[in-house]
């Protein structure tokens, strides 16, 4: 049940609690950290959860990971020269890990600091497609465990929201209604879904790995290959939202007794205005294309341009978690599911962002030529289908690689460099597009009913500042606007970094 909310009732609530914040260091708990500390600047204390030696390294991890970051640039000129002593004042770092029963806490630590927990947001996941079956399983099924059990640990606790995705309903064709998962249920039919035998896999699969004395390089393939293995076993498209998945099937068995909200975000996009617009981190599922193609090293992708693309700006998801707080705190046997997302109000086509991204480029072109000049680039290829973008692959890439891989034989290994450079890229593209194709040929339509119902209690009972605050109606969204004006220029201007470590590491594309 939505509980009613006076004019200063979102900003007010959050007046004098306590909140425990897992994920801090991502791109949405900086948004989230941000939010609250701008709103609602007498909120008690943000105890955030950090990985470090010492509280020190914790202290300094905030400092250069989250508070350093430009997002807090308002918040910032807000305060002035008191900026850090209000962060100090605010912000208690906490050293632990989610992956630890209890956070690694001891007994002491634990009773003196769940007794003053209010709120408990967790944020913490790895969001990696093909990440580690061990480290995935870890962070984003025992990470959830650990957390629900500590929940249960706090007094006074008054809510507990945990952040999903909505891509844990699969590859599903149609309207995908906010439901919770039950325990050992899958997307496939004839399958059950145990996750205590999970774990034992895992622990099997590593014990056997080590008795061969197998390198770390042979361990972290063989776990990456379980992970994608065990999710398509079970209908899921890869390691992240098996994980999460399951992550989710352990809140619900667990939870009783403590309230609990879930929230599952579509693709989560840079900033649409609060507290300003383009503001991201990181390059997500939509970003790699625009990322590849201003540096060209993209001409071509995945994606039927007239299928809709679920994506939500990340204040939007702040503010939906925010205002969801609120309307179930008072709610003990509160458990709800909110899909904050935009295909069924507001939906976007795939080619709604390539117009806008040629548009974008031909007004904007990039310096792309060799001596830095703007250079005009050309129209980037999209292919409907997986079996026609492997045939062009094909043809225009493996044929010619194979080609070179015999001239190098015949000419005694002097191509070996530009052939291995060549299969990597390769094998790249081949793994992105694996990855990629659940999203980008996605059929189905997130049912936000549960939103909606909020979003008429948030119109109803704040007033026009508060509602303007807390906005997450994704009909008020010009697509075109938002992508041409907003994120584009974002992703561009957040990307250089980030960029330069995808191309190494094809791990850190699969976001979303």
């Amino acid at each position: 049940m939505i509980a009613g909310m006076d004019a200063d009732s979102v900003a007010g609530y959050f007046r004098s609690k306590s909140i425990l914040i897992t994920g801090s260091t991502g791109f949405l708990g900086k948004v989230l950290v941000e939010k609250i500390l701008r709103v609602q600047p007498d909120v008690k204390k943000l105890f955030l959860l950090i990985r470090a030696p010492d509280v020190e390294s914790a202290k300094l991890r905030i400092q250069t990971e989250v508070t350093g970051r430009e997002i807090f640039r308002v918040l910032k000129e807000n305060h002035g020269v008191g900026f850090d002593n209000f962060i100090e004042e605010k912000i208690c770092p906490l050293v632990g890990n989610i992956m630890k029963e209890n956070f690694g806490l001891d007994n002491s630590q634990l009773k003196e600091f769940s007794k003053d927990i209010d709120i408990i947001i967790s944020g913490a996941a790895t969001t990696n497609f093909f990440e580690r079956y061990d480290v995935a399983f870890d962070t984003n099924v025992l990470g959830a465990k650990h957390v629900c059990t500590f929940a249960k640990k706090c007094p006074k606790l008054k809510m507990l929201l945990h952040v999903s995705t909505a891509y844990v309903a699969g590859e599903k064709e149609g309207l995908i209604l906010e439901k919770p998962f039950l325990m050992g249920e899958t997307l496939r039919v004839g399958t059950y879904l145990d996750i205590e035998s999970e774990l034992n896999l895992i622990n099997k699969t590593k014990r056997e790995l080590i008795a061969n004395c197998s390198t770390d390089k042979v361990v972290r393939k063989a776990m990456k290959e379980l992970g994608l293995k065990r999710a398509r076993h079970f209908g899921w498209a890869n390691t992240y939202v098996f994980t999460k998945a399951m992550g989710e099937m352990l809140l619900e068995h667990l939870h009783e007794g403590c309230p609990m909200v879930i929230v599952r975000p579509s693709i989560i996009t840079s900033t649409l205005k609060d507290p300003f617009p383009g503001w991201m981190e990181g390059i997500r599922t939509i970003d790699i294309v625009i990322a590849g193609y201003a540096k060209q090293t993209m001409s071509f992708f995945l994606a039927d341009l007239d299928l809709i693309m679920d994506v939500i700006p990340g204040d939007m998801v702040v503010s939906a978690m925010m205002v969801a707080m609120v309307a179930h705190s008072k709610d003990q046997q509160a458990h709800i599911i909110y899909h904050v997302t935009s295909s069924h109000h507001n939906p976007a086509t795939y080619a709604i962002l390539a117009d806008s991204g040629h548009r974008y480029f031909f007004d904007n072109p990039p310096c792309t030529g060799r001596n830095g000049e703007r250079v005009r680039l050309k129209k980037m290829r999209f292919f409907r289908t997986t079996t026609s973008l492997r045939l062009y692959m094909a043809i225009n890439y493996k044929l010619p690689l194979e080609m070179l891989h015999l001239v190098n034989i015949t000419l005694c290994g002097v191509f070996s460099r530009r052939c291995s450079e060549y299969n990597r890229k390769y094998r790249f593209l081949t793994l992105l597009t694996e990855l990629y194709a659940p999203y980008v040929l996605f059929k189905g339509r997130f049912d936000d009913n549960n939103l909606e119902r909020l979003r008429m209690v948030r119109n109803k009972d704040q007033n026009n500042n508060e509602a303007c605050w807390f906005d997450f109606d994704p009909r008020s969204i010009n697509w075109d606007d938002y992508f041409y004006n907003v994120h584009i220029p974002g992703v561009l201007k957040y990307m250089q970094t980030e960029l330069h470590s995808t191309s190494q590491n094809s791990n850190d594309v699969a976001r979303l």
